[in-house]
């Protein structure tokens, strides 16, 4: 059974991580969430749950303004030939979430490290990172090298790449 944002929030409590969580209507989009801005600092992420042509899942996580080339990521993440978009039925095993509330935080779920995570590099400047903390309805706050350390404790060492053009 996937874990819930009470689950993420205390395994990132045990690991003496401080985050802040600041509740909202649920946002599906970039767009819907971009009237948020000014009142949550730090970088907003857009995540892409992509699948190659192997089975492999990636989910790569940019700045919300970035623009992705998805008919070339593939050379730069290391998939098998071009990636397309992974299915809702695999983003809810993978990394217990539904479209619009895809995060890196769901990488929690992914016990089993089937999930390939890649960083952009200029996300990775910010000093503060957001995302959904397993659904849409609120947007957590995370330092980033507290975020790091969240992710390698997942077991998820992140590729940190230039992805965005």
């Amino acid at each position: 059974m996937a874990k819930t944002a009470d689950d993420l929030f205390k395994f990132l409590h045990e690991m003496g991580i401080e985050t802040e969580t600041r509740e909202h209507p649920p946002l599906f989009t970039v767009d819907e969430s971009q009237t948020l801005r000014g009142s949550i600092p730090g970088a907003h992420t857009k995540n892409l749950f992509l699948k190659d042509k192997k089975g492999r899942y990636f989910l790569v996580t940019v700045e919300e303004r970035a623009v992705v080339d998805l008919k070339t990521i593939h050379q730069v993440i290391g998939a098998s030939g071009r990636v397309s978009f992974g299915k809702e039925d695999a983003l809810m095993e993978l990394l217990g979430v539904t479209p619009g509330a895809v995060t890196l935080f769901g990488l929690i779920n992914d016990e089993d490290r089937k999930v390939t995570l890649v960083l952009d590099e200029p996300l990775m400047e910010d000093e503060v990172i957001n995302g959904h903390p397993l659904h849409n309805r609120a947007t957590t706050s995370i330092g980033r090298d507290d975020l790091l350390r969240f992710l390698r404790a997942t077991g998820h060492d992140p590729l940190v790449l230039k992805v965005s053009i």
